[in-house]
């Protein structure tokens, strides 16, 4: 399967929120976030909600390298540390792919390196693109 950077179609919802997806092989998926301050709680860290995009995103990027369209059936993510500024990247990779769920597991990092959260996101295959 080759390189593709924006799989199939940009997702406005990341995107509104400053979430940038990609995919550099297949059962792989990456979601990048750089912390501003609409992306903050009233505590000034990282909204958790921020986190848990991330790591759906990442997640159901990593589906789609199949060619297929994938719904969020459960996702579940365990906070670590919290984060104030710079850049975080979600970073899924693909446990299981059936003939209609796709199970994924999330790493949420900074810039570091330093693990700021896990994840495990179990996705619906709804059809061909």
């Amino acid at each position: 399967m080759e390189k593709t950077t924006q799989v199939l179609h940009p997702n406005a919802f990341a995107l509104f929120n400053g979430i940038q997806t990609s995919s550099s092989s297949p059962d792989h998926g990456e979601a990048v976030l750089t912390i501003g301050p609409d992306s903050l709680n009233p505590y000034g860290l990282l909204h958790g909600g921020a986190y848990y995009t991330m790591a759906d995103c990442a997640g159901g990027t990593a589906c789609r390298t199949d060619g297929r369209n994938y719904v969020t059936l459960h996702g579940g993510l365990n906070f670590i540390r919290s984060a104030r500024s710079g850049t975080v990247t979600a970073r899924a990779v693909i446990r299981h792919r059936g003939h209609s769920t796709c199970q994924a597991d999330v790493e949420i990092t900074d810039e570091h390196g330093t693990l700021l959260a896990t994840g495990d996101f179990t996705f619906f295959c709804i059809g061909q693109r």
